[in-house]
């Protein structure tokens, strides 16, 4: 007897995730104490159903980062909303090599620090579950609201790499409706 197609495809995804996930590498050397502080997260792309279906109405958010003693990372995130400011605290525990992180609080199965000089940019990568589903998002942090070249020009040579076309990507417009400025993670 064969195995049934939903079965089997699902066993070709799941092969393919993890051939793709071991193709994405991670800052070398990454210093968790160098990435600490306030970033603006200012363009994103991702193929999440939820994201795109939010993506025109999304504004710049920010993530205070802080090392935490176990080799992970402490984070707090505020997104600006209509209804007010969102805020979200989770720990990311550390998974394997310096920079390599999973988040089970928030669905995220894979976080890596792909692409960072910790004073001006990062290029985060990002694969989670939502829903059931599984995503790939790329974050692109910047220390002020506006990126530069530089890191402008990392983030969008990375993101096609994950079969992400441009329109799956948004730049976010600028937002002072959070007061994240300045705080450090908790």
């Amino acid at each position: 007897m064969g195995v049934p197609c939903p079965l089997l495809g699902l066993g070709l995804a799941l092969l393919w995730a993890s051939v793709a996930l071991a193709d994405v590498l991670v800052q070398p050397d990454f210093d968790a104490k160098k990435f600490s502080g306030l970033w603006y997260v200012v363009a994103v792309a991702s193929d999440c159903k939820v994201f795109l279906g939010k993506k025109g109405h999304m504004l710049m958010f920010t993530s205070a980062v802080q090392a935490a003693a176990d080799d992970g990372l402490r984070v707090h995130s505020e997104f600006p909303r209509a209804d007010g400011c969102h805020q979200v605290d989770a720990d990311y525990l550390k998974e394997g090599s310096e920079g390599h992180f999973r988040v089970p609080a928030l669905g995220f199965l894979d976080v890596r620090i792909v692409d960072t000089d910790y004073d001006s940019f990062a290029v985060v990568y990002i694969y989670k579950e939502l829903g059931g589903a599984l995503s790939t998002m790329v974050q692109l942090y910047s220390r002020t609201q506006d990126a530069s070249p530089k890191a402008m020009e990392a983030f969008q040579d990375f993101y096609p790499t994950l079969g992400l076309p441009d329109d799956m990507m948004v730049t976010l417009p600028k937002s002072d409706a959070c007061s994240a400025g300045g705080q450090e993670a908790p």
